[in-house]
């Protein structure tokens, strides 16, 4: 109410500061429409269909007409009012349908289209008609997969080519007088004489044509590549661009576009072929990097297998191991030594050097495929899909734009050539499910009903109860998972001298995982370990769990509660797609406007970055904050004092690295937060363009790029949901910390503890924390500690990596007593301010602190029940230096676990507080959260 007075306020406001007379804003002539525009269709069967316009005009001409007649009439007051209302909605709905009350509805029950609603949204003219013309010269068909296509190639059907690239074939065969007139040439196209198949090759040649891909969610969406012409309808795509188009081949559709222009043309080949982007501009990381089953081939042929054919094997060089491979003298994954020729590229010179390595046939056969300047020790190892991103990244760094792209297209045939020759394909046996699956589940079985047990004595309450069976099955299922991937990723192998040896496995189901091809452990489980918890839509678990797996199959009770989940994630997926289009539209429309203006603002001030560490864990490293920024003050060396870059150094790989290697803690560098450029920002403050690899360029919309590298994975994100199937992925909940590191704990000046009668170390601090220190006395870790937990180390006590420094139990809070001495209730009246819950086995009874909204009489709604504690001869006891009594006071739901009178010692719980029940983490919970910060309220 207020609210809508306060807008009227403002719009008078307006009025009175702008001099402008209410009078003005009233229409006397309402403009109409030409009819052309509005048109009245004579359908067959003697009706019409007619534009909304044409009704809603109608209506207010009625109206308009009636008040007319009813004012000469010197009709009563209250009809002419009635009719003037009624006339006013008539304009109203005329000039915006639904802005003001109920939208006026035609005949067949839906609103009616205004005059606004013709201009507006996304059917409206400016984005239907205006941003989103249809282009002349362009095409879309279904692609394909073409591996046989270089980087910057794709394969582009005859028939669309001839249609596309029309008018350049009628002006070739004009010039070259195969035909007198356009109309001639058109003729022969039309006939498709074989001629015309001859120019369109060389029309074609080097003029690059443009593919994209709907959505277009950031700039990699439309590329430009050299078509090649193919038989066939559907055009060819090279696989590795499918990551940043995000395309598959399961009937996907692009667009062709055709840039006319010579400035287009090069402005097509130089800014948008494929092989010119290689590299993601949101986070710099390589965009090409194989997938699926060039993965599954690479891993395949890099993993060493004990005791396979050759082993021990010395060749002299590669051609050796070529020929004994293809002569069966040794197998693919046989452990061998070979000498391997290098080319070192130091200072733009070339350096050869020969160097022998422990190594396997399939990597010794692989390293031809190396660019020069990347040593081999980067392939000698198993290939998985991190690994190969990071060698693409290496080989962008250290050699060139044009040997990266060979190099990604060598990868890419032999991931299919060996993934080919690996023959890898899985059946029903490779499901090992574990053997202890049966013993973890019946174990889960007898501690759920040991929980029940003791609900219905009384010891825990329904929300602990579910919490514990929620727990404990939670923990069962990632027990069975552990096993599962342990029985899966290992087998014994007897190797030459007759032991055996453990080593990974040669499991299908387990190399598609672990390589990164396809699948993840997540699945797995779900095939041969077990299903686990599912969750409703709502969000909360059902806590009965699905214990058999899909090798095992489900019977129809599991098969009904996993349709719950399987739901659930369809309709997310349709729901949340659309909430984060629009948050990349918003982001796009804050942002657009800043642009990098100048080179340097010249400003000294900047942000300190130090590795970000939450809970212990190093979350980002320094050097992933600090990696292609420029440094705000000198980096200098930390025992010598010697300067290592100057302030405004942009920081790349090398310089990192260094860095890295002297253990600095912290670097001040440049952010676009203190940047002084006053519209825009500065390339040095800025940083590297991450597309790119280099400084950014004035003149980049940096502010897009930031909008469209944050939408992105949001709407991927929202895809991805849908994929797990609804199986609760929640977090179990931590009862324990462990030490990352080896260094000397130490506690934070916040930390206070009480021993109690067992000799444990209790928290009893509410901001505690426990600190690790390395020999230097520098900071390695800190972890915080929750009240009421047992440290399980001393101050200065020292510890190895993984020692457990404190537990705490998960499902409920302590109250711990600091002081020893006799217990005196205070307020604590049965019906009152507690309740009794009678246990029906033991007969012992608890009391339970009730909601104070919930107490009968109202008298008792102020009090808090709690407990003081008496000593020896029956007086208070003090706190510590002071003169006040020592109060512990219970908050609600608090379980209380001593009795009046009872003597407490140090250490002691008086009480304690259920925890709250968990819930499944949505995919996409960040998405609401990170709109909310852009909303201007």
């Amino acid at each position: 109410k207020i609210k809508k007075i306060a807008k009227r306020l403002k719009v008078l406001e307006a009025f009175h500061k702008s001099g402008i007379k209410p009078e003005w804003m009233i229409l006397e002539v309402l403009p109409v429409l030409p009819p052309e525009l509005r048109p009245l269709v004579p359908l067959d069967g003697g009706r019409f269909a007619t534009s909304d316009l044409n009704d809603l005009y109608r209506r207010v001409i009625n109206r308009n007409n009636r008040l007319k007649r009813l004012l000469e009439l010197k009709a009563p007051d209250i009809i002419v009012r009635n009719e003037k209302r009624m006339l006013q909605e008539a304009v109203d709905s005329l000039l915006d349908n639904g802005r003001r009350g109920k939208a006026m509805t035609g005949a067949n029950k839906r609103p009616l289209k205004s005059l606004a609603d013709m201009i507006k949204g996304k059917g409206g003219r400016f984005r239907q008609n205006l941003l989103g013309k249809r282009v002349d010269y362009s095409g879309r068909s279904v692609i394909v997969v073409g591996p046989q296509l270089k980087l910057h190639q794709c394969g582009l059907p005859k028939l669309m080519a001839l249609e596309l690239f029309k008018p350049f074939i009628f002006n070739k065969l004009e010039t070259m007088g195969l035909a007198t007139t356009i109309k001639a040439a058109k003729k022969m196209v039309e006939a498709q004489e074989p001629v015309v198949w001859d120019i369109l090759e060389e029309v074609i040649r080097e003029h690059p044509v443009m593919l994209n891909r709907a959505p277009t969610l950031h700039r990699l969406g439309i590329q430009a590549f050299e078509p090649v012409l193919i038989e066939g309808k559907a055009i060819q795509l090279h696989p590795l661009v499918c990551t940043a188009f995000n395309a598959d081949f399961d009937g996907d559709q692009m667009a062709v576009h055709v840039p006319l222009s010579l400035e287009a043309q090069m402005e097509a080949r130089t800014l948008m072929l494929a092989s010119n982007n290689v590299l993601l501009p949101s986070n710099g990381e390589p965009s090409i990097v194989p997938s699926q089953d060039i993965v599954l081939g690479l891993y395949y042929a890099t993993r060493e297998k004990i005791g396979a054919p050759g082993e021990g094997a010395m060749f002299s060089d590669i051609a050796e191991v070529t020929r004994a491979y293809e002569t069966r003298q040794a197998d693919l994954h046989a452990r061998i030594k070979v000498r391997i020729k290098e080319v070192d590229i130091k200072d733009g010179e070339k350096i050869e050097k020969t160097t022998r390595y422990d190594t396997t046939v399939g990597r010794a056969l692989l390293s031809e495929i190396l660019p020069p300047g990347l040593p081999f020790s980067f392939i000698n190892k198993p290939l998985k899909k991190k690994e190969i991103s990071r060698i693409i990244n290496a080989s962008f760094r250290r050699c060139s734009l044009r040997e990266t792209v060979i190099f990604a297209d060598r990868l890419m045939q032999a991931g299919y050539a060996l993934a080919t020759r690996g023959g890898i394909s899985f059946a029903a046996d490779d499901m090992l499910v574990p053997a202890e699956k049966k013993a973890i589940i019946a174990d889960a079985g007898t501690q759920v009903k040991e929980i029940q047990a003791q609900y219905t004595s009384g010891l825990v309450t329904e929300g602990e109860r579910y919490n514990k069976v929620v727990d404990i099955w939670g923990r069962a299922g990632d027990d069975i998972a552990k096993a599962m991937m342990a029985q899966l990723g290992t087998m014994d192998v007897t190797d030459r001298d007759g032991n055996t040896v453990k080593q990974d496995s040669f499991n299908s189901i387990f190399m598609m995982a672990d390589s990164g091809a396809r699948g993840s452990a997540a699945q797995i489980r779900q095939l041969a370990g077990m299903r686990g918890l599912m969750a409703k839509p709502d969000g909360s678990i059902i806590e009965t769990p699905i214990t058999a797996n899909f090798r095992e199959g489900l019977n129809v009770l599991q098969y009904f509660i996993s349709t719950h989940g399987a739901r659930k994630g369809l309709a997310d997926t349709a729901l949340k797609t659309a909430n984060s289009g629009y948050l990349t539209r918003r982001l796009v429309d804050v942002t657009q406007d800043l642009v990098v203006t100048e080179d340097d603002c010249g400003t000294a001030n900047g942000v300190a970055m130090k590795a970000l560490v939450e809970g212990g864990e190093v979350i980002e490293p320094l050097r992933d904050r600090i990696l292609g920024r420029s440094t705000a003050a000198e980096v200098v060396h930390p025992e010598t004092q010697a300067t290592l870059f100057d302030a405004g150094t942009l920081l790349g790989e090398d310089e990192v690295e260094q860095i890295e290697a002297l253990g600095l803690d912290e670097v001040k560098v440049r952010t676009p937060l203190t940047c002084d450029t006053r519209h825009g920002l500065c390339a040095t403050c800025y940083g590297r363009d991450l597309g790119r690899g280099h400084l950014v360029n004035v003149g980049e919309a940096i502010g897009v790029i930031a909008a469209q590298s944050i939408g992105e994975p949001g709407t991927q994100l929202t895809m991805r949901t849908f994929h797990i199937g609804g199986a609760a992925s929640r977090t179990a909940a931590v009862s324990q910390v462990e030490s990352k590191s080896v260094g000397t704990v130490r506690f934070s000046s916040l930390m206070r503890y009480v021993t109690n009668a067992k000799n444990e170390l209790l928290v009893i601090a509410r901001s505690g924390e426990v600190l690790i220190h390395d020999d230097a006395g520098r900071e390695r870790e800190r972890h915080k500690v929750p009240y009421g937990a047992t440290l399980q180390v001393k101050d200065g006590d020292p510890v190895k990596a993984g020692s457990v420094l404190a537990t705490w139990d998960a499902t409920a809070r302590p109250i711990i007593t600091e002081y020893a001495g006799r217990v005196k209730f205070e307020n604590v009246e049965e019906g009152v301010t507690v309740a009794k819950q009678v246990d029906d086995v033991t007969g012992l009874s608890t009391l339970v602190v009730i909601d104070p909204k919930r107490r009968a009489s109202t008298a008792a709604k102020g009090v808090r029940p709690q407990v003081k504690l008496l000593d020896d001869s029956g007086d208070e006891i003090k706190l510590a230096g002071s003169e006040l009594p020592v109060n512990i006071t219970f908050q609600l739901g608090s379980i209380i676990t001593v009795k009046d009178g009872q003597p407490v010692a140090v250490g002691e719980v008086l009480a304690r507080i259920p925890q709250e029940t968990s819930k499944t983490r949505d995919i996409t919970g960040g998405l609401p959260r990170v709109a909310e910060l852009f909303e201007a309220r």
